[in-house]
């Protein structure tokens, strides 16, 4: 089974953050449609920075009250309670995205060099899910196999050679 591949926004100083290590999980209000263990996502990093920055590998999501979510994410959110607090305020649900592993890319995608290559190119306000022609987009921009990086793929394509065998 291929992965789900999602490119999503996150506060610069959020994915800097994810991308040294700190930030084990990304947290959300709204649920991710399809995103589950080995699934990715594209990291939009937003301004000032407004470039594509790299790819996270899922491990798995979590789904609770903002009061239990809190204290599953609490030593790996890369956030202040006071501040969990008040962007998950008047939210019934939160998710955590737990990062299993990411990729930095070498060199970032530029919003002006992603709008070139892709004419009505917008970085998306939630999840936004990628058909295969978007992500050979970034694949052809990044010159990474982004499939190859999610456990995901290995394993199915580990699968379809022991059933040839």
């Amino acid at each position: 089974m291929s992965p789900s591949i999602a490119l999503l926004s996150i506060q610069h100083e959020y994915s800097e953050m994810i991308f040294e290590g700190i930030k084990q999980v990304e947290l959300r209000r709204v649920r991710p449609r399809s995103l589950g263990s080995g699934d990715l996502i594209i990291v939009y990093a937003t301004s000032p920075q407004k470039e594509v920055v790299g790819i996270i590998e899922v491990d798995r999501v979590v789904e609770n009250t903002p009061a239990q979510l809190w204290e599953v994410v609490k030593d790996k959110a890369g956030i202040s309670h006071q501040d969990f607090l008040n962007y998950f305020l008047n939210s019934s649900l939160g998710f955590g995205i737990f990062i299993r592993k990411v990729h930095r890319f070498k060199k970032p995608l530029s919003l002006t060099s992603l709008k070139k290559r892709w004419k009505n190119f917008h970085p998306p306000q939630c999840y936004k899910y990628l058909s295969d022609n978007e992500l050979s987009v970034f694949e052809d921009m990044t010159r990474f196999k982004i499939v190859d990086f999610s456990g995901k793929s290995n394993s199915y394509f580990q699968s379809e050679i022991i059933a040839t065998i």
